[in-house]
Order: C-alpha cells, then sequence, then structure tokens
C-alpha cells in the first residue's frame, strides 16, 4: 500500500516536470518567435525607410536638377537646333526619372536607375547651361560689335555727307570761278570796219557803196589785249544780218552764252598772243548779190557779242554811178 501510494507521488512527480519542462519551452518558444517578429518587423521598417528615404532623395535631386533646367529655358525660351535637341533629350531624362518616382513600390533597382538617369540629367543640363553660357557671351559681343559698326556707319554717313557738302560747296566754287575766267578770258573787238569792195579784172580792189557794184565786204577788226586769255588759236563767229534782218549766207550754227542757238555766216580762227592787241581782217561775200540797205556785222567769241558793226549799201547814181 505504502508502495504504491509512494510510486504514485513519483509519477506525479514525474508528470509535473514534463509539464513544467513543456510549459517552459513553450514559452521560451513563443518569446523567440516574438523576438524574430520584432527583428523581422524592424528590419522591414528600417527598409521601408531606407527606401523613403532613397525615393526622397531622388525627388530632391530631381527637383533640384528641374529648377536649373526651367532657369535656362525660362531665360532663353528659343532654343535652336543642337540646344533644342539638348533640351529634349533632358525633358525625357526627367519624364523617365519621374515615372519610376511616381510607382508605389519602385524596386531598388529602379531606384539606382533612377540615381543614375539624375547623374546623367545634370550632367546634360550643365552642358546646355555651359554652352548657352557661350552663346549669350558670343551675342553680347556681336550685339557690342553691332553697335559699334552701326556708330561707325553713322560717323561714316556724317562725314560722307560734310566731304559731298564740302565737295559741291568747292565744286560751286571752283564753277564760279571758272566762269569767272572764262568771261574775264572772252576776247573783245575794237575798231570794227566793214567795207564793200569791187574786184576788178585785173585783181584790185575797189571799195564802193553801191550795192550793185560791190563783190564782197572786207571785215576788219583788233582784238584788245587780254592778260586771262591764254595764247592760241581762238575762235570768232561772224554773224551778218541782210537790210531786211534775216541772216546772210549761213553757214552753221553756234550756241550763245544765253543757251540760244544762232546762225553764223562765217567761222574766223585767229592766233591770239596773250595780253597783245591783234588785228583781224577777212573776206566775206554773201551767197548772192548784195542788197541796198543797212547790213549789220556781229563778232562772237566763246558765246559772247564782243563787237558790232555795219555797212550801207545804196543804189546806183545817175549814169550808174
Amino acid at each position: 500500500m505504502n508502495n504504491n501510494s509512494t510510486q504514485q507521488k513519483d509519477n506525479r512527480k514525474t508528470i509535473y516536470a514534463i509539464l513544467i519542462a513543456a510549459l517552459v519551452l513553450t514559452w521560451g518558444y513563443i518569446i523567440y518567435d516574438k523576438s524574430k517578429a520584432k527583428e523581422a518587423l524592424a528590419t522591414a521598417n528600417t527598409q521601408t525607410t531606407v527606401a523613403v528615404t532613397s525615393r526622397d532623395s531622388i525627388k530632391a535631386e530631381l527637383d533640384k536638377a528641374e529648377l536649373r533646367s526651367d532657369s535656362i529655358t525660362s531665360s532663353n525660351v528659343q532654343l535652336q537646333g543642337a540646344l533644342a535637341d539638348r533640351n529634349s533629350e533632358i525633358l525625357k531624362l526627367k519624364s523617365n526619372v519621374r515615372t519610376i518616382l511616381n510607382k508605389k513600390n519602385a524596386t531598388d533597382e529602379e531606384l539606382k536607375q533612377a540615381r543614375v538617369m539624375i547623374k546623367e540629367l545634370n550632367g546634360k543640363i550643365d552642358d546646355l547651361f555651359a554652352e548657352v553660357t557661350k552663346l549669350k557671351s558670343e551675342n553680347a559681343e556681336l550685339t557690342a560689335t553691332n553697335q559699334q559698326l552701326n556708330t561707325d556707319k553713322t560717323q561714316l554717313t556724317t562725314e560722307k555727307k560734310n566731304l559731298e557738302t564740302n565737295l559741291n560747296n568747292t565744286q560751286t566754287e571752283n564753277k564760279k570761278l571758272a566762269d569767272k575766267v572764262d568771261v574775264a578770258s572772252t576776247l573783245h573787238a575794237s575798231n570794227i570796219g566793214v567795207a564793200a569792195v569791187t574786184v576788178k579784172r585785173n585783181g584790185k580792189e575797189k571799195e564802193t557803196s553801191n550795192a550793185k557794184k560791190a563783190d564782197m565786204f572786207v571785215i576788219a577788226c583788233t582784238l584788245d589785249e587780254n592778260r586771262v586769255t591764254p595764247s592760241g588759236t581762238k575762235l570768232l563767229y561772224v554773224c551778218v544780218y541782210n537790210p531786211d534782218g534775216s541772216p546772210s549766207g549761213v553757214e552753221g550754227t553756234f550756241t550763245t552764252r544765253e543757251g540760244d542757238t544762232k546762225p553764223y555766216t562765217n567761222k574766223v580762227e585767229v592766233n591770239y598772243e596773250q595780253g597783245k592787241a591783234t588785228p583781224v581782217s577777212f573776206n566775206w561775200k554773201p551767197g548772192e548779190h548784195f542788197q541796198t540797205g543797212d547790213y549789220k556785222i556781229e563778232i562772237y567769241n566763246n558765246g559772247f557779242k564782243i563787237g558790232e558793226g555795219k555797212k550801207t549799201l545804196k543804189k546806183s547814181g545817175f549814169l550808174g554811178l
């Protein structure tokens, strides 16, 4: 009896020991499992925090890059050629990075790609900024050069106008002076004499006042001394007018200083010596018989009338005398 009671007590002790050990193991497992869960949660939280931090960092870098990019395009609205191509590449990279950041569950690999693209983006923005800065500097130099050229052009235009004005004034003064010299060099005829002459069969000449007997006029004058007129051959135009006022024996025309066209009867070349009086004499025959009345003779030089004479021819008298 006592042995059975003792054996039962021992069995109970063993069972209690087993139960206590099992309970301790159970609680130990529970505690261990909770610890592992906490570690996993902490790791997950850490990974989440790292992912969020990485995303925020990438977003901050993208925002910074966009600000730099916008500062270039806002001050240079019209980007052309190679600059426009570079700007298109920048816009494309920004769009690709923004697409990754907009993903809720972006992987680490995608975030790494975003960082690589951010680096490439900043490099392209640096290149674009440097190129734009260079072009601005060149444009400023061109603008300054253009302004200088405009200033030089204005100055040259002013100088040209002044030169043209001075040239015109000089030409005007020279013309006035030339006109004065020209007028001063015009010869003057004095002592004008006109004789009607009959030429006999033996060649002798006899002066007459009879229109029917006159064969020709002998016109004589003196070209007065002129210290301005250079020596050389001078041209005289002689105009003879019939008693009725019509030109007699017209050979051609010349232009007077008044701009009128005038018919002349005879053209005479005279060898003139500067500063000396020169006698001139020449014969003139009409194309037909002389008329009775007053003949007028005008002498021109250099477009000016320099002398005038007159000769009166009469009808035949008693017995043809």
